[in-house]
């Protein structure tokens, strides 16, 4: 591959090397090769279900155990809020009140999600600053026909000099509106979670991976709201933020293989999805850390009964921790029972859910105390799993490696052969989905801290085609953060209740209930 000197000089100022672009290149002509899923995880077959006394046994590990541990909340929260109102981008773009009415657009166009959007307006927590907007303008919006209104809604939400939803971190819109009429957002609702399973010392720790052009007006939002929340909490808040690192931005290539390359002539590189945040993780440091995406929050009413789950998951973490930790210091001894041996075993088997060899019973001692250790000393992770309602996205699966080994894994529906019918059913027939509900792990039994790095699967990535300036090009994701980038991770899947499961993928799910004030 030949590169110029302009090339090789952007590379480098990106932090990158030219022997990783060049892997990256080659990802692209050899192909990813697809997951291959041997059967969906299901309860008692790689999904813990839990009746009300385990849950409350949980509860209580975590709240006796978390003295003199630091706790964190880690939060993708990068993206903008665009996907959000795409109908609504679309309907600007399309309809023309002069030449039709605005049911006939709807109905012509089947176009449902408008259609629910107007009926719940006055529901939305914007629609009063929405209105305002429009009052400033001189605009009496109350008199417009049908059509007018949702225009003139639509285009001050979302246009560029008002007030520009589209291109704003989907963290600060307005999501709720409470009987105060106070107004909060996805990014204030974070804290008041995080308040519910603090430390000790009344302290929360949160860190919030962002678009670095946004950091001033999160920490803008912050100001203007942490007297109020540490007021309403008793709970004082220690924020942080970071942004996706260019280092782990990947080139793009045409559809030939070759690079691609923009209209001044320099290389195209693009972010590598959330994958790349693997490094933003890695640089974190405590004892447990809880993970969850910034647009899954809910109404302060609900509130409780999640974070009642964010502590189950977080107890399950501390007790398989301990006696994982437990049977590492045994595996230091010189020396080992035959029982010590079977019950390490035992433990790897029926509570971490790790398949052992079929070569294992085979090994001399020293190599059975190499293998369990490899297995044993591990990051750790508790993933919440909801009942699948036909949401799209990841699952819970048991999948088989290149060597026949069987492990439990996160696995997107990208990552599946489609057009293999057996892993097609397999796929369809799974009873649940993955919520982005994960308690971490990230430290050994010596207290010190894993590299993350080392315990990603580099051949669990995605490519996607996308378009720059009208021309075609292949870009490249890394092994997305709980998918390949934690494939290496010691991982339990515990069924939570769909509560915990209340994404804004859409401007219309702000009406559901977990989103509205009863």
């Amino acid at each position: 591959m030949s590169f110029t000197e302009n090339d090789i000089k952007l590379i480098d100022k990106k932090g990158l090397t030219l022997e990783k672009v060049e892997s990256q290149i080659e990802l692209f002509k050899t192909g990813i090769p697809f997951t291959n899923i041997a059967e969906a995880a299901t309860i008692g077959n790689g999904i813990i279900g839990l009746d009300g006394q385990q849950i409350d046994e949980a509860v209580a590990h975590f709240e006796i155990n978390k003295s003199g541990l630091s706790l964190l909340k880690f939060v993708p929260a990068s993206g903008a809020a665009t996907r959000m109102f795409k109908f609504l981008f679309k309907f600007l773009k399309e309809y023309n009140p002069k030449k039709e009415s605005l049911n006939a657009f709807i109905n012509k166009n089947n176009f449902k999600d408008l259609a629910f959007f107007l009926v719940g307006l006055e529901k939305f927590p914007f629609y009063k600053q929405v209105i305002e907007v429009l009052q400033l303008q001189g605009v009496d919006f109350h008199q417009l026909s049908s059509g007018e209104k949702a225009l003139h809604f639509a285009k001050t939400m979302l246009n560029e000099n008002q007030l520009n939803f589209g291109n704003s971190p989907k963290g600060l819109l307005p999501f709720h509106k409470y009987k105060s009429h106070h107004i909060s957002t996805a990014f204030e609702e974070h804290l008041y979670e995080a308040a519910l399973y603090a430390s000790d010392d009344r302290k929360a720790e949160l860190h919030f991976t962002i678009s670095e052009r946004f950091k001033d007006k999160f920490s803008e939002e912050f100001k203007r709201i942490e007297e109020y929340v540490e007021e309403n909490t008793g709970v004082s808040f220690n924020i942080s933020f970071s942004y996706q690192q260019e280092s782990t931005d990947t080139i793009a290539v045409t559809p030939k293989d070759e690079p691609f390359r923009n209209e001044d002539g320099s290389l195209l590189f693009r972010p590598s999805g959330h994958g790349a945040l693997l490094k933003n993780l890695n640089e974190l440091d405590a004892d447990i850390i809880f993970i969850k995406n910034i647009d899954n929050v809910v109404v302060k009413q609900y509130k409780e009964e999640v974070a009642r789950y964010k502590k189950v998951l977080a107890g399950i973490l501390l007790k398989l921790q301990t006696k994982a930790f437990k049977c590492l210091r045994i595996l230091d001894q010189s020396e080992i029972s035959q029982q010590e041996f079977k019950d390490i075993e035992t433990f790897l088997t029926n509570e971490l859910c790790i398949k052992i060899s079929g070569e294992y019973k085979k090994y001399l001692d020293k190599y059975k105390i190499e293998y369990l250790r490899e297995k044993l000393d591990r990051p750790i992770r508790i993933c919440g799993m909801v009942k699948n309602e036909g949401e799209p996205g990841g699952g819970p699966f048991w999948v088989r490696d290149m060597y026949g080994n069987l492990s439990l894994q996160i696995v997107e529906s990208a990552q599946i052969n489609l057009k293999n019918k057996w892993q097609k059913d397999i796929l369809t027939n799974a009873t649940h989905f993955n919520p982005v509900d994960l308690v971490c792990g990230v430290k050994n039994y010596k207290g010190e801290k894993y590299d993350l790095e080392n315990f990603v699967d580099h051949n669990a990535a995605f490519i996607t085609m996308k378009t720059k300036v009208g021309k075609d090009l292949k870009a490249l994701e890394l092994p997305g953060l709980w998918n390949g980038s934690m494939a290496h991770w010691n991982t339990i899947f515990v069924e939570v209740p769909i509560i915990t499961f209340n994404p804004v993928k859409t401007v219309n799910d702000l009406l559901k209930a977990p989103h509205q004030i009863n």
